[in-house]
């Protein structure tokens, strides 16, 4: 069960006080344009994103041929399919549910959330025993496109909002 940890009225005060990365302007406003015309990403395009993310597995990203990276992420961008949609991309080396959560989230032209510790805790999940799921994903997508439209907020504002809360009352 998915629950706010503070009051819905305090989404744009949590997400006003995010400080974004250095590059997050660059996945909004270049490679989420580029990708989103050439239907894939690039790997260039792939490893910014990824890394934004977790830097952690970098030499596993950059392992990820680029005629690979393009055709996981276009069958990621192109199906009708949910669950390949999100799964396709953990095919990608050193990519995982997180990490996948991402670049639906910046790439694809319907809003996603990110799955990350600090928005997990937000919502009062469990994340040091959360194994991901399909089922899982499902249910944490469909909440925050359902809490974000209820609020009259962007998923962007939202998953900000859940980010920032955490990092600042989480112990």
């Amino acid at each position: 069960m998915l629950k706010l940890r503070f009051p819905a009225s305090e989404i744009d005060y949590w997400a006003a006080r995010f400080d974004p990365w250095w590059y997050e302007d660059q996945l909004v406003n270049e490679i989420a344009p580029r990708a989103q015309a050439a239907g894939f990403l690039n790997k260039p395009d792939f490893l910014v994103l990824a890394e934004w993310k977790t830097p952690r597995p970098r030499k596993k990203f950059q392992k990820n041929p680029e005629d690979y990276i393009q055709a996981v992420t276009h069958t990621a961008l192109t199906t009708p399919s949910e669950r390949l949609r999100i799964e396709v991309l953990t095919l990608l080396d050193g990519v995982s549910w997180p990490v996948a959560s991402a670049i639906l989230h910046f790439v694809h032209p319907e809003p996603y959330p990110i799955l990350d510790f600090r928005t997990m805790w937000s919502l009062r999940v469990d994340w040091e025993t959360l194994i991901y799921s399909f089922d899982f994903w499902w249910d944490y997508t469909t909440f925050c496109r359902q809490t974000a439209q209820k609020y009259g907020v962007s998923l962007r504002v939202f998953d900000k909002a859940l980010w920032q809360y955490s990092k600042e009352n989480q112990g």
